[in-house]
């Protein structure tokens, strides 16, 4: 590493902490897709507008997801010699009131979600900056850590997203970035670099968990001519968002991860695959290339190491099957995306039948801070054999939805109801899907379970990319599972007659069953065909495309013989099996479900009783949003 790039980086740094820190008022807006998809666009505008005609001297600026997306939009006001404070739930009409309460020295404290404590910020560089200076004021208004959000978090792979302004490549830096990458050049072999890796107990994840620097290993001992390396961002599952968010509010770690991994396995070149759904994603990526080969830190002989390589970006169309590693080589290869048989694996023959190592876009986020602080620093965390932290989106029938990094063998119950919130309406927690449509359904019985790879497993279930949608008791398993089967049937590349023709049978049961058509076999005849096919498909989008059938019958089967055997759906959510009416004594006459019923199923008049037209009734259940005095029946 020449003293010029040495140089670079300091300069850069310096530059990042004046921008940070600008000594004035800075506000910054989180705008990743989730902000602005409730509103953070307007409320920069309008934060914008009013920060020029109060004549306030302050700097306005964009950052990341901080993860709390069902508090977004997020704004974080930062005062020199104050702790840096966010506000949630932010308006256009709110960002009025902020601006005119800092332009009198003060802020509106009922929109304060929390404050900063200096041990938040990671580095010891910026608790120069952030000091509590003894401000009564603050005193009410709770730490970052005491929010249960955010107080069982451990933040690598995110550590930057929320903070940093994701198109700022010397705010990156200020924050120790490329830092890695320049001891990574300077001090150490490529074998040196892969042995760190593999001490660390980093595994892959993308899903399959295979420990990271094993694979590099792989790919650095293969014979070829090229070498390759790829970043795997096509994020297929429904629900999940956590490569999207790491790309959008903060690009460079993934960037920084990749160089890395490329000098370590002897590569020249990389990939990014990444969906064209995610233009956000793609643009801010863009950005971050074009500033990093402008600071020399890419391209040929970066910073007079001799070490030269290059990042492309490939768009993919959203095939669901490209999260499998040979299909997505195949789609950059510009053929159709199938997968082919193993071995050769692709740290073997991969691209262009040149070695080639996949990770996804968490683990490439993880590798700057584990060269950073070093292997036994991550090894530290987690358990035995599922070391460092996971990144979830939390979604469904749960209180606080967002993006959460957690310690391995944290609990499902820790997640769920202390990071989560619970579940709304304090309605019962029935089960959690792990692991994307692949996964499995794990319920209520099993909700002190460790979150690491081997235990979700063990359950029936897999740790996938990280979605984990919650479930509450007014869910039907059995639609559930049909609903999944629905989105890998429509997804399988068709190759494997196993995956094609059974998950297409699997699913025209299932449909049997929640039409209430269903036969007690089919129950049975579901386990022996989904078994079937998890041995006979090739990839492992049909190894593992039953997982959501096997787990609800293994735990559920009772749900399964209620909806054939009975004829019953006890969630009241299968319309071939349920019936609405109205109770003739709890009726008031008052018209709201007539009025909403959009079939004009509904008859009455005003003060009069009510009644429901089964051949009409479409059983969208408005009629029982609606009703105020429960008596609309479900049967």
């Amino acid at each position: 590493m020449s003293a010029k790039s040495m140089n670079t980086l300091d300069e850069l740094s310096k530059k990042g902490l004046q921008s940070m820190y600008p000594g004035k008022i800075k506000i910054a807006v989180g705008m990743a897709t989730c902000g602005l998809a409730t509103g953070a666009q307007d409320v920069f505008d309008q934060l914008e507008e009013s920060i020029a005609a109060a004549g306030l001297d302050a700097v306005l600026s964009r950052t990341g997801c901080l993860g709390f997306c069902q508090r977004e939009p997020l704004v974080d006001v930062y005062v020199p010699g104050r702790p840096r404070l966010t506000f949630a739930d932010m308006t256009p009409p709110r960002a009025v009131e902020l601006v005119e309460a800092l332009k009198k020295g003060t802020f509106p404290a009922e929109y304060v979600l929390c404050r900063y404590e200096t041990e938040t910020l990671l580095d010891e560089t910026f608790k120069e900056y952030e000091q509590d200076a003894g401000d009564t004021d603050l005193s009410g208004i709770p730490l970052y850590g005491e929010i249960p959000f955010f107080a069982k978090q451990k933040k690598i792979a995110l550590r930057n997203c929320g903070y940093i302004d994701p198109g700022s490549l010397e705010e990156y830096v200020a924050r120790s970035g490329y830092r890695s990458l320049k001891r990574v050049l300077s001090d150490m072999s490529p074998e040196d670099v892969i042995d760190e890796i593999k001490k660390s107990g980093l595994r892959g994840r993308g899903g399959g968990g295979f420990p990271t620097g094993l694979k590099w290993e792989f790919t650095r001992k293969a014979e070829g001519d090229a070498k390759y390396i790829i970043c795997n961002a096509d994020e297929g599952d429904p629900g999940a968002y956590m490569d999207r968010s790491v790309l959008e509010g903060d690009p460079h770690t993934v960037i920084e991860g990749m160089i890395i991994g490329g000098y370590a396995i002897g590569a020249s070149k990389g990939f990014i695959y990444i969906r064209t759904e995610y233009p956000l994603a793609i643009e801010r990526l863009q950005r971050a290339l074009s500033q990093v080969a402008s600071a020399g830190l890419l391209g040929e002989d970066i910073c007079g190491s001799g070490f030269s390589f290059e990042i492309l970006i490939r768009e993919g169309s959203g095939a669901f099957v490209c999260g499998e590693e040979t299909s997505l080589i195949h789609s950059i290869e510009g053929v159709s995306p199938e997968p082919r048989n193993r071995p050769p694996f692709p740290a073997e023959s991969g691209l262009w039948e040149s070695p080639t190592n996949i990770n996804n876009v968490e683990t490439w986020a993880n590798i700057p801070a584990i060269m950073e602080k070093g292997s036994g620093w991550y090894a530290g965390i987690g358990t035995e054999k599922s070391k460092g932290t996971k990144v979830f989106s939390l979604v469904g029938k749960v209180n606080n939805t967002g993006l959460v990094e957690v310690p391995m063998g944290i609990t499902l119950r820790e997640i769920i109801f202390e990071v989560g919130g619970g579940i709304p309406d304090d309605k019962e927690f029935k089960a959690v899907q792990t692991g994307g449509p692949s996964g499995g359904c794990i319920p209520a019985s099993l909700i002190d379970l460790p979150v690491d790879y081997e235990r979700l497993a063990e359950a029936g279930s897999i740790m996938g990319s990280g979605g984990m949608v919650v479930m509450d008791e007014d869910t039907c398993v059995v639609d559930i599972a049909k609903y999944f089967l629905e989105f890998t049937n429509d997804e399988s590349c068709g190759k494997c007659t196993s995956c094609r023709d059974g998950s297409e049978l699997m699913l025209k049961t299932l449909e049997r069953i929640t039409e209430g058509n269903g036969k007690s076999e089919d129950v049975d005849f579901l386990l022996e065909l989904g078994e079937a096919v998890q041995d006979a498909s090739q990839c492992g989008l049909g190894q593992t495309l039953s997982n959501p059938v096997i787990s609800t019958i293994q735990y559920f089967r009772d749900e399964y013989r209620a909806h054939t055997e009975l004829g019953k759906c006890p969630a009241h959510v299968c319309k071939g099996l349920i019936k609405y009416s109205i109770d003739a004594e709890k009726c008031t006459g008052c018209t709201l479900c007539f009025k909403n019923c959009s079939a004009g199923a509904i008859k009455g008049k005003p003060k009069q009783v009510h009644s429901i037209d089964p051949v009409r009734c479409t059983k969208c259940g408005v009629c029982l949003d609606v009703c105020k005095v429960g008596a609309v029946i479900v049967e």
